[in-house]
């Protein structure tokens, strides 16, 4: 039976939602979740009265692949997947509700040398600006503290910029279910913290998770400075390879470049799709039409 790893090559890194350290957070937590026979997470949730289920970017790579995890995961009501990559899931009946997105992938398995010379050139000028700054870089492990700076700071630049990541409950629970694994590097500008970012490592693989920048922290380029130091722990790590999250050219530009910066290349993700056996046959005809949409023409 074709599962999350049937297709799956030894270099496809597994992303954090699928990552044994967010099952154990999930379970931590009592978030209704199951996982199949090949270890996919398949979240189980309610939108009022309706249950529904979410397949969150398996390690599959055909649509008759992610078709299979779908028909195995328990539980009733419509499914919502969201694949690694682009693919036609019209052809199992599935109907687009979200176009692709694209994130940003480094790859750490290269020489530090080679980490240094992908780096894009402004990116490197900031970098040596950022150490010339007299800043302390701190790494440590992620406290159980829900009041952390950090955290707080997170949670109030998603509000003025109107975008969601993890709530705080979520990643205090990774820490907790990972000890070590989640780090935050903080830059100090004598003892006033301006700038930290928060890597969760899973794996072989890690996420940069969220970052904060205080004014005086951009005058240095001190997240130049913390993103480099997080790439150097993560290769001395074994870490593979280093998601850097959502890059979005039009609406954040500024944290495009700084990501692309990197050396990390772009990875267009599948989109997030409907999938559900009693509108099957209703939604084939319906889906065809939003191939192009979903980066699969």
């Amino acid at each position: 039976m074709a599962g999350m790893f049937d297709a799956a090559t030894v270099a496809d890194p597994v992303p954090l939602p699928q990552s044994e350290a967010f099952a154990r957070a999930l379970d931590s937590l009592s978030i209704p979740c199951a996982r199949l026979d090949d270890g996919t997470i398949v979240l189980r949730r309610r939108l009022g009265r309706v249950p529904f289920r979410m397949i969150t970017r398996p390690l599959a790579g055909t649509p008759q692949a992610v078709l299979d995890l779908a028909q195995q995961a328990p539980g009733k009501g419509p499914m919502i997947l969201s694949p690694a990559k682009p693919m036609p899931l019209n052809h199992i009946g599935a109907l687009p509700l979200v176009s692709p997105t694209t994130i940003a992938r480094l790859d750490l398995t290269q020489s530090t040398d080679g980490l240094m010379s992908g780096l894009h050139q402004k990116w490197r000028n900031r970098l040596r600006h950022g150490q010339s700054q007299n800043l302390r870089i701190t790494r440590q492990n992620m406290p159980d503290d829900p009041g952390h700076w950090l955290l707080q700071a997170d949670r109030h630049q998603q509000r003025q910029r109107r975008y969601r990541s993890w709530p705080i409950a979520l990643t205090l629970a990774d820490a907790r279910a990972h000890p070590g694994r989640a780090k935050p590097f903080t830059a100090f500008w004598v003892r006033e913290p301006v700038a930290a970012l928060l890597i969760l490592r899973h794996g072989e693989d890690a996420t940069y998770q969220i970052a904060h920048t205080r004014p005086s922290g951009r005058l240095a380029s001190a997240q130049t400075l913390l993103m480099w130091s997080a790439i150097l722990w993560a290769r001395s790590k074994g870490v593979q390879t280093l998601e850097l999250g959502l890059i979005d050219t039009e609406e954040a530009a500024g944290l495009a470049r700084f990501k692309l910066g990197t050396g990390a290349e772009p990875v267009r993700l599948g989109g997030t799709w409907v999938w559900w056996p009693p509108l099957t046959s209703m939604l084939r005809p319906v889906a065809r039409f939003d191939q192009n949409l979903m980066g699969n023409s």
